[in-house]
């Protein structure tokens, strides 16, 4: 590809800060870049049409953490670890919702359950008896008790009799989300170009050069927020995890709202209005889920329909509407990653599945390493 005078000099001459990845992070950083630096140029880059990671593909959790994953944080972090991956969380939600409004996120706070399967007794049972000890722990940064033991009013089948109930959960539109931060990108006269696989990069002693299929260009600063696909061009400790979704078609008199958490968090269910939508189900795979394809397999789609119709629609006809996957990325640590990498690379990555939650703190923050 050879580009015109035009071309050269309006999108690609003396851009000042590069961002490669348009997902939640990646918007967030591009943001908070023009904010602190208002005359920059700044450019985004996409491999696909829209983000080809969680950002668009996700549950809309609006969540922090169940308790069933709080405890299993315990057993690899400790307590001050895991106290301040909770803050970020939630202070990441609480930013989202301050800059683009509960009404354009279609914020929902209807709470948040966890339910435990009756072949899952020991864990359930060890669940409700950490109640008051992971609220004690999470008491100065919410001031009041998180979790409560509920009795299940939803009619749920083969769980046991107790759900774990946290009130300060709450759900989103992920597709309104996003087209909100694209268009105060748009607004802030940030340069979104698609359809653009960085390669490699080049750095000098005062830029970078940027390796593109078609051409290559320059810039001052180049930050990576690709998450799940950060492995591909960094030196992180950065795994790519499958999450196979799939939602149903509109239920009559549907009676379930709120968001549901499963096995450890391995399984995942809301409402979307009338519809159900659930996801999950890598635990079955986790050397196949550890793939970027944007594929299904039959072994999950199974199950996660056998999970609608036998434990969370089991007296009720539905029909799928559609199914997809979504790329998250983790790693043996829940900390993200932001790291200045070189004199002029950076990353903001290892959302490690609450993207919704943190991802918005994690952009200001990687945009804020530039000094």
């Amino acid at each position: 590809m050879h580009l015109s005078f035009w071309e050269q000099k309006n999108w690609f001459q003396s851009v000042d800060y590069t961002v490669v990845g348009s997902g939640i992070v990646g918007l967030q950083c591009a943001l908070r870049l023009r904010e602190r630096f208002p005359s920059a140029k700044i450019m985004l880059l996409e491999k696909g049409v829209l983000p080809q990671g969680a950002s668009t593909k996700n549950a809309g959790f609006a969540c922090f953490g169940s308790i069933s994953e709080i405890l299993d944080d315990l057993n690899s972090h400790t307590e001050e670890e895991v106290i301040q991956l909770v803050q970020k969380r939630w202070e990441g939600l609480q930013l989202l919702r301050k800059q683009l409004g509960d009404s354009v996120l279609d914020f929902k706070m209807y709470g948040g359950y966890e339910l435990f399967l009756k072949d899952d007794a020991s864990f359930y049972e060890q669940c409700l008896k950490k109640i008051p000890f992971v609220n004690e722990l999470l008491q100065p940064l919410f001031k009041a008790e998180v979790f409560a033991k509920q009795i299940d009013r939803f009619a749920f089948k083969g769980i046991h009799e107790y759900l774990i109930f946290n009130p300060f959960e709450g759900q989103i539109d992920t597709g309104a989300m996003m087209q909100a931060l694209l268009k105060a990108a748009a607004i802030n006269d940030i340069l979104l170009l698609s359809h653009q696989t960085v390669l490699g990069y080049i750095e000098h002693s005062s830029y970078v050069t940027v390796q593109l299929a078609d051409f290559e260009f320059t810039t001052q600063k180049l930050l990576f927020t690709t998450n799940g696909f950060a492995k591909e061009l960094l030196p992180v400790a950065v795994q790519p995890a499958r999450a196979q979704v799939l939602i149903t078609k509109p239920i009559p008199n549907l009676d379930i709202k709120g968001t549901f958490h499963l096995d450890r968090g391995y399984y995942y269910f809301r409402n979307f209005e009338d519809r159900i939508l659930l996801g999950g189900g890598r635990n079955l795979d986790f050397e196949g889920e550890t793939t970027t394809e944007l594929s299904q397999t039959e072994l999950i789609q199974n199950r996660l329909e056998q999970l609608l119709r036998d434990v969370i629609l089991p007296n009720q006809n539905f029909e799928i509407d559609q199914r997809w996957s979504g790329i998250m990325g983790i790693g043996s640590h829940k900390k993200p990653i932001v790291e200045q990498l070189s004199q002029h690379v950076y990353c903001g990555v290892r959302m490690g599945g609450m993207g919704v939650a943190i991802g918005s703190l994690i952009g200001k923050e990687t945009a804020d390493l530039i000094t």
